[in-house]
């Protein structure tokens, strides 16, 4: 049984960086498509990009260029690195994973909070 719990979450000042960490117990990272979403007051979930066993990534729009996202094998979690975060990326991110032959997630952990601040 996979689990995931993502950490890292905090307070930021515009322009600004952070690293979100997703910790991963069952399965190593290496086997699993992962992803990280957020979610703003008020709206709706949004995908904010994916790696998959392979390594490959692919990031909406909205964050590429600024965000990255990698992992440590050795850890067995995967990361999400935010740079020159702007107000609207304010939202709880929460990670998720699933098997990489699919492109369904169905397993998530807790989100977590981030606050970009001017």
């Amino acid at each position: 049984q996979v689990q995931l719990v993502a950490t890292g979450g905090g307070l930021v000042q515009a322009g600004g960086s952070l690293r979100l960490s997703c910790v991963v117990s069952g399965r190593t990272v290496s086997t699993l498509r992962m992803a990280w979403f957020r979610q703003a007051p008020g709206k709706e979930r949004e995908f904010v990009g994916r790696i998959r066993g392979s390594g490959d990534t692919y990031y909406a729009d909205s964050v590429k260029g600024r965000f990255t996202i990698s992992r440590d094998f050795a850890k067995n979690t995967m990361y999400l690195e935010m740079n020159i975060l702007k107000l609207e990326d304010t939202a709880v991110y929460s990670c998720a994973a699933g098997p990489d032959s699919s492109a369904v997630f169905n397993t998530w952990g807790q989100g977590t909070q981030v606050t970009v601040s001017s």
